[in-house]
């Protein structure tokens, strides 16, 4: 035997029919509303997104720059912290010349495997402290993307949930009525004619 096929009906909710209620038209609305908002909305919050986050990586890059140290410790028998953003990188002491010519030390993430009196490079900001490499062009790139993508996803969660509620506020509203009605028609039903 053959499966029973469903016809759909496409634009059902704007269609004329005696039967529509007006809650069946605000939420016709309400849908088209809120997938226009998603599509339109989630693009230009993505896009805003990832536009400001390449600006920051880009903000970065010109902020800071590298300087030539030397390890003060050897970093050969330590373990990765997880810090860096690269593994296999560890925290180490490292000695370097200030732009003044004075001789500094900190602390900064270097690889690791290297002999105290080793020549390593590390990333100094605007003033003058140590602070992590910034990220490369494509790896900013790829991140703005991935965070302009979670933005656009979170904005058409966030619509889509506004919209979710107002139908199942419109439904509430329908039950409510059923309801009246029902208490009107209801005890129609139980009367014999005569």
């Amino acid at each position: 035997m053959g499966k029973a096929s469903r016809t759909r009906q496409w634009w059902w909710r704007w269609r004329s029919n005696p039967l529509r209620r007006r809650t069946d038209i605000v939420e016709a609305w309400i849908v088209l509303a809120v997938w226009t908002v998603i599509a339109l909305g989630g693009t230009l919050a993505g896009l805003a997104t990832a536009h400001a986050a390449e600006e920051s990586f880009t903000l970065l890059r010109r902020e800071r720059h590298s300087v030539p140290a030397v390890l003060a410790e050897s970093t050969s028998g330590a373990v990765p912290t997880g810090e860096g953003t690269e593994s296999g990188q560890v925290r180490a002491k490292v000695r370097w010349s200030a732009s003044d010519g004075s001789t500094r030390t900190g602390r900064t993430m270097v690889d690791s495997g290297h002999r105290a009196g080793s020549k390593v490079v590390i990333w100094m900001n605007g003033q003058g402290q140590l602070t992590a490499e910034p990220p490369a062009e494509n790896a900013a790139a790829a991140e703005a993307s991935l965070l302009g993508g979670g933005a656009a996803l979170a904005f058409a969660g966030l619509t889509f949930a506004a919209g979710r509620l107002a139908q199942w506020r419109l439904d509430q509203r329908r039950y409510e009525q059923w309801s009246r009605e029902w208490e009107t028609v209801g005890p129609q039903w139980g009367r014999k004619g005569t």
